[in-house]
């Protein structure tokens, strides 16, 4: 069965008879691990209330374009970047229509517009509808734009037709809903990624660390098994699940991290070094704990392994990804890394950012490479995460 764990799925409803199968819907959301949310235009109210949608998913239903309560007043904003799927089911003739032309005069149209994310569509209509040429040519233009189509299945209809036309069954737009995070750009490749922080002991109980969560390296690890790779995550310590299909190596401080690296680097594909390293770690560890005696400490530091550059300058390296979390001058930092290091690829991100920096469930970052950059806008990250796998894939691809 395709999963959805971890997966944020907004889930929008338009209005025809087919919105009473959006609460089996969501429930088969949830069974495959997705956390759901939903929108409902004024015509899917009609058919089902906002109440009984809520009480499944367990989150407030959105209906309105201009939400006061919303932060800023952005609620689509918001809702946009929080998703990791645009589902539209049931998606009417009208809402396909709307879709083509760039509509944005309700809540649906406009997260639509705004979000980063891939949309599934499973339309649902009279059975002529379907058949129009105006029907057809909408979906074809959708399908050409990137937006991803599940159904209709054929067989008997509301108004008494019988044809094309009815929404998928739940369980089938659930399934085809996983399936579109399995895309195999990376079938067979040997990934390794660094995620989370490092410690570096001071004494039996204290050391220094960093504000790293490990949530960009843990959404780079689905990413990569959901593309079909052999991946190993090398985590610093860090409050997180394991991610699914992926081996979990848990680590303490820099110098761990360097050994687990390099045992398993050997002969990978590619190396994402995502984790926020210290740069030092103190010259000796007491033996016990460090007394507050004196009004002033000094701690004799000294420079920790560079893990990413150690990778990048072994023999036959893997295709190696490093990660440039800077407050100031991004780019310019993240240029000089990707030069100095010999990388193939950098990711720079301005952590200095609360919106996008350490803990936060979103980012924004640019992908830098010898022969460029492409920003990547602000989205959940796990879309992010997504978005540099596939870049990672097609970099590979060229270079075969």
């Amino acid at each position: 069965m395709a999963h959805l764990f971890n997966r944020n799925v907004l889930l929008g409803v338009s209005g025809g008879i087919a919105a009473y199968k959006s609460a089996e819907l969501v429930r088969q959301l949830q069974e495959r691990g997705a956390r759901v949310r939903v929108v409902m235009t004024r015509g899917a109210q009609e058919f089902i209330t906002p109440l009984t949608l809520q009480a499944l998913s367990g989150q407030p239903v959105h209906t309105e374009l201009l939400d006061a309560e919303a932060e800023m007043g952005m609620g689509h904003i918001e809702l946009a970047r929080w998703a990791d799927l645009l589902l539209l089911a049931p998606a009417t003739a009208d809402l396909l229509a709307r879709l083509v032309v760039g509509r944005a005069d309700d809540l649906l149209t406009t997260v639509a517009l705004a979000t980063p994310a891939p949309v599934l569509i499973a339309p649902a209509m009279n059975q002529q509808m379907w058949q129009d040429p105006a029907t057809t040519a909408n979906v074809q233009t959708l399908v050409e734009r990137g937006y991803h189509m599940v159904g209709p299945a054929a067989g008997e209809q509301a108004c008494g037709d019988v044809g094309p036309g009815r929404m998928e069954e739940p369980a089938v737009i659930a399934a085809a809903a996983g399936a579109l995070f399995e895309s195999g750009l990376l079938a067979g490749k040997r990934v390794v990624i660094t995620a989370g922080p490092t410690r570096e002991a001071l004494d039996p109980v204290r050391y220094l660390s960093n504000n790293s969560s490990g949530k960009m390296g843990y959404a780079l690890a689905r990413a990569a098994a959901e593309a079909g790779a052999v991946t190993t995550l090398v985590s610093g310590p860090v409050d997180l699940e394991h991610p699914a299909h992926v081996t979990v190596v848990d680590v303490e401080s820099a110098q761990d991290m360097l050994d687990a690296c390099l045992a398993h680097t050997a002969g990978c594909d590619i190396f994402i070094a995502c984790a926020a390293v210290a740069d030092y770690r103190p010259k000796a560890m007491a033996d016990d704990k460090i007394k507050k005696d004196a009004d002033t400490l000094s701690i004799e530091l000294v420079k920790n392994p560079d893990i990413l550059a150690t990778v990048a300058a072994a023999d036959n390296p893997p295709f190696t990804v490093g990660f440039a979390a800077e407050t100031s001058n991004v780019l310019d930092y993240a240029r000089g890394k990707l030069e100095r290091k010999g990388l193939d690829m950098i990711i720079a991100n301005d952590v200095s950012n609360r919106d996008i920096g350490f803990n936060s469930d979103q980012n924004a970052v640019t992908i830098l490479t010898p022969r460029g950059e492409l920003p990547l806008a602000q989205a959940g990250k796990d879309t992010i995460a997504r978005q540099i796998i596939e870049h990672i894939a097609a970099a590979l691809e060229s270079t075969a």
